[in-house]
């Protein structure tokens, strides 16, 4: 592993196929910059049947495409995403494209080792869903000491 300090900044370069390490803190620097998953850690996968059927993505991050949702108004659906990379201490992360009717909250709960449930509550007080929603996903990981 390659290291400088240049201005009290550390800058890592792992050329092997083993993590880096950083003790203090990551920041991205430019404005464009971001700290995140390349090219082929994700996947994809489209719901089948209905909004609260399961899906099974074992990927850190990617997209999931639910069925066209008709939540009513005021309602919201659970479903479980089976994905080999979870243990209970990490963090899902959540957010949508969604651009159809209602309003449309996504949210993660019972994070356990292989799987996290999303739920979909529609927010609006008539309008129910009236499209598919795509989930975007990123698991951070975590540990509880």
């Amino acid at each position: 592993m390659a290291n400088s300090n240049a201005a009290n900044k550390q800058y890592l370069s792992d050329g092997g196929s083993g993590g880096t390490y950083v003790k203090d803190g990551l920041l991205a620097e430019g404005s464009t910059d971001g700290i995140g998953y390349g090219t082929g850690a994700g996947s994809a996968v489209t719901q089948a049947t209905s909004i609260t059927t399961g899906v099974t993505i074992n990927a850190i991050c990617g997209q999931i495409t639910t069925v066209a949702s008709t939540l009513a108004a005021g309602a919201e659906a659970t479903f479980t995403v089976t994905n080999s990379t979870v243990v209970g201490t990490d963090v899902p992360v959540v957010s949508t494209t969604y651009a159809g009717g209602g309003t449309i909250q996504i949210t993660t709960a019972k994070t356990v080792a292989g799987a996290f449930d999303i739920t979909i509550a529609n927010l609006h007080a008539s309008a129910a869903l009236d499209a598919v929603v795509v989930i975007n996903f990123a698991i951070i990981k975590s540990v509880a000491a």
